[in-house]
């Protein structure tokens, strides 16, 4: 589990130098791709992060063109904002993924249903420990 985290926060970098991203703010656009609109604040405590440290990572990414800040119309409090990733954008993330998901393919070919049904079970159980862990330790 460790090579594997390693080799991907190795790739993660990788992708983040060829965008011009930190890593940091290649999380937080992952997260606001896949959970997002997202308000700051949410954003904020699903990344593990301050909210002033959080404005920086989002000013970067507005001033890239890959996020826009929109006003949130359900919200009471007329300054509330909601964060969405512009899709446009999204192909040249992808693109870089593209040789880690042929290699995807080409592994998860190799194993028949139930086996891939008990990897991702495994997989899902293993992140569920994972983000367990980390809220113990940023409660206390």
């Amino acid at each position: 589990m460790r090579e594997l985290n390693n080799q991907l926060a190795l790739l993660n970098h990788h992708v983040g130098v060829r965008l011009s991203l930190r890593d940091v703010d290649l999380d937080c656009l992952d997260l606001i791709a896949r959970h997002g609109p997202i308000s700051p604040g949410a954003l904020a405590r699903r990344a593990g992060l301050h909210p002033a440290t959080m404005t920086g990572i989002l000013d970067r990414l507005q001033r890239g063109g890959w996020i826009v800040r929109e006003r949130d119309p359900d919200a009471a409090d007329r300054r509330s904002v909601t964060v969405r990733a512009l899709r446009e954008r999204s192909a040249e993330v992808y693109g870089l993924y593209a040789g880690m998901n042929a290699s995807m393919d080409d592994i998860c070919a190799g194993y028949d249903e139930s086996q891939l049904e008990l990897i991702a079970d495994f997989l899902h159980r293993a992140g569920e420990a994972g983000r367990r862990a980390a809220d113990e330790l940023a409660e206390g």
